[in-house]
């Protein structure tokens, strides 16, 4: 018994001296800080996303000032160390507008306010392609005009009574050009506001003249790069929008190659053919023909050169679906990109080498024109790639 008293006895201070210890531990004093201090933002019209790293060992939260919708903090809370965002929409109005957030740490706001700040923006029209004008082929045609504004607007036009509205919303433009047998013709569009007139814009619509029946730029296609050899974001017909395979453009389906339509959208060009398959580019058929016509097809093309000089073969075969015979079966593109003088392969299509030609006889409402770049199937065939870029076909009655 008196030496379990005594053990006891030697316990009781290691007991004490424990439970001391447990008392005299300190909880880290609370902090909290963004990197680099920041304590506001300034962001311009068009809005922005602005990242933070948080330093804290306590829950925190962002908290708006005053109800705000333009604004918010992604994610809105924390704990301890983190990452959040001030996301800012674009500014439609015409009022500078601020915004401040307190952080509550640990239930417990910080003593100073972070402001975000957005300049106001300013009226304004702009009106899609409005430099260069619109051309129009000399068949009914449906005419899109695209408008950018933050204000409210109308249109007119002058010497246009060959275009008729048919839809307005917006940002669209929609007319219906009339046919025109005669001469060329030229119609101007304004856009304007009654609360702000010195923001008038004007777009100049020409039609071609009667004999031009089928003319097309591809300035709908915005795919890609300009420059031939980056395939990057180029898409191939098969992805096409509905609105897109609308405009009557078609393509063979190749059964060499997996039964894809074997023809790619670039930036306004397109192109026809990959490695080991050629590709076909059909035209909508020449619905605006009324009898038997003899028509001129004329066309710009580049052949394909890789970055490092390589040539592919360049045979572009041409010939008709439906009535019609070609005076010639295939043409040679020869004018080879130079990417030294024109690295944005911009310069070569105003090049009068890039211009190609040749005629159809017999062709009817029914005609449609085929261009095929070498064969559907290529591998073993010569250097086993014949790709073709292709842009501004028109075809014109010969008179």
């Amino acid at each position: 018994m008196g030496r379990i008293l005594l053990f006891i006895f030697f316990l009781c201070p290691l007991i004490f001296i424990s439970c001391s210890d447990d008392e005299n531990v300190v909880k880290e004093e609370p902090y909290f800080r963004i990197e680099e201090n920041p304590t506001g933002l300034s962001v311009d019209i068009n809005g922005a996303t602005e990242n933070y790293v948080v330093r804290s060992n306590r829950p925190w939260q962002i908290v708006a000032q005053s109800q705000v919708d333009w604004i918010r903090a992604f994610p809105a809370e924390g704990e301890d160390d983190g990452i959040f965002e001030f996301i800012v929409e674009g500014n439609d109005t015409f009022e500078p507008r601020n915004a401040n957030f307190a952080f509550i740490v640990d239930g417990n706001e910080q003593p100073v306010l972070f402001r975000v700040d957005q300049e106001a923006n300013v009226p304004f029209i702009v009106i899609e392609d409005s430099e260069s004008g619109i051309g129009v082929p000399s068949a009914l045609t449906d005419v899109t005009i695209n408008v950018q504004s933050n204000v409210n607007w109308s249109y007119t036009i002058v010497d246009g009574s060959w275009l008729t509205g048919t839809d307005l919303s917006e940002s669209v433009i929609k007319l219906i050009a009339a046919k025109n047998t005669g001469e060329e013709r030229v119609a101007k569009l304004t856009v304007s506001s009654a609360q702000y007139p010195n923001l008038d814009q004007e777009i100049t619509i020409t039609q071609s003249p009667g004999n031009v029946i089928l003319e097309e730029g591809f300035d709908w296609l915005n795919y890609g790069s300009t420059i031939f050899y980056t395939t990057t974001g180029e898409t191939r017909m098969d992805s096409w929008s509905t609105e897109e395979m609308d405009r009557g453009w078609n393509s063979t389906e190749n059964v060499s190659s997996s039964n894809q339509k074997v023809v790619y959208a670039r930036t306004g060009f397109l192109k026809l053919g990959k490695t080991g398959y050629g590709g076909d580019l059909i035209s909508p058929a020449l619905s605006a023909l009324e009898e038997p016509q003899n028509l001129r097809v004329t066309f710009k093309a580049v052949p394909y050169k890789t970055k490092g000089g390589t040539e592919d073969d360049n045979i572009l075969n041409v010939s008709v679906v439906g009535p019609g015979t070609t005076n010639i079966g295939s043409l040679t593109i020869d004018n080879w990109p130079d990417y030294d003088s024109d690295p944005e392969c911009i310069a070569i299509w105003e090049d009068e080498s890039s211009n190609y030609e040749f005629i159809i006889t017999g062709a009817t409402a029914e005609t449609k024109i085929k261009f095929l770049g070498g064969d559907y199937n290529l591998v073993g065939v010569g250097k086993g790639k014949n790709r073709i870029f292709l842009d501004d076909i028109k075809v014109k009655i010969i008179e």
